[in-house]
């Protein structure tokens, strides 16, 4: 005759059963969770789903909106280890951004004017100047573009050393921005400096990742900067559009060509434009 086992060590038992079993499940789990094969199977599955396969990387997750400072806190939450969970959870944030976009929260389909400028011979002065006068200068730049860009609901998106990107709802309000901006800076002097800007405006829809703009429009608008003058504000087609001709003069850029750049149309027009005085 078996004996029978007195109920507080039988239930201790159990529990002990549970708890072993509940350990072995979760040491299951941890292996499947590093292997290599089960990674790479997220990581395909990711490249299926809509929205950016490498959502959650420090690019993609700089910003303040949507899904990526959640992607920041969840990417924390792992080691440097390659995890299964890992890329389900950023493949779950993936397609929550992606949708945020495809509804316009996430501005991924959005147009927008693209502004860069640059202080034209800054890099040479500042070798003289020191960078006592060098920061001085830019403190000054800064006090006078920044809030001049705000005030036309605009969007410093980097600063570029001597420069900035800005992106606007609209090219007038770019354009507008840009004009006041170089007004402004006529009282700006250091050292006997003073800094003049080259501008160009580019409109079109970039893709938005993080807090920045990527793509061939914000390429040319790069590249348009590179190629304007002192004092010159270079603006592309697409963005004239926007802007009222009867407050401006342009003049077409037939000097040079875009067409080196992937993805430029060849007739791209490019039209130097200043206020009508």
């Amino acid at each position: 005759m078996s004996e029978k086992l007195p109920a507080d060590q039988a239930d201790g038992d159990d529990a002990a059963a549970v708890r072993r079993a509940a350990r072995k499940v979760a040491a299951d789990v941890r292996r499947f969770d590093r292997r290599p094969g089960a990674v790479e199977a997220f990581r395909r599955l990711r490249r299926m789903l809509p929205g950016d396969p490498g959502f959650g990387d420090p690019l993609s997750a700089a910003g303040q909106q949507g899904a990526a400072p959640i992607a920041r806190l969840a990417d924390r939450l792992f080691d440097n280890e390659p995890r299964a969970s890992r890329e389900l959870s950023l493949g779950a944030l993936q397609v929550w951004q992606s949708v945020l976009e495809h509804t316009g929260r996430g501005r991924g389909e959005q147009e927008v004017s693209i502004l860069f400028t640059d202080i034209v011979g800054f890099s040479e002065w500042a070798l003289h100047a020191g960078d006592e006068d060098a920061l001085a200068l830019l403190r000054e730049v800064a006090s006078a573009t920044e809030p001049t860009i705000t005030a036309h609901r605009g969007r410093v998106v980097k600063r570029l050393g001597d420069g900035w990107m800005a992106v606007f709802p609209s090219p007038q309000l770019a354009f507008d921005a840009v004009t006041q901006v170089r007004e402004r800076l006529a009282d700006v002097s250091v050292a006997g400096y003073r800094p003049h800007i080259r501008a160009a405006l580019h409109s079109g829809k970039p893709r938005s990742i993080g807090g920045d703009y990527l793509g061939v429009d914000v390429n040319i608008a790069a590249r348009l900067a590179d190629k304007a003058a002192a004092d010159e504000v270079l603006v592309s087609g697409p963005a004239l559009v926007g802007i009222d001709r009867e407050g401006i003069t342009a003049r077409r850029k037939k000097s040079f060509l875009l067409t080196r750049l992937k993805g430029v149309p060849p007739d791209l027009a490019v039209y130097a434009v200043s206020p009508r005085s």
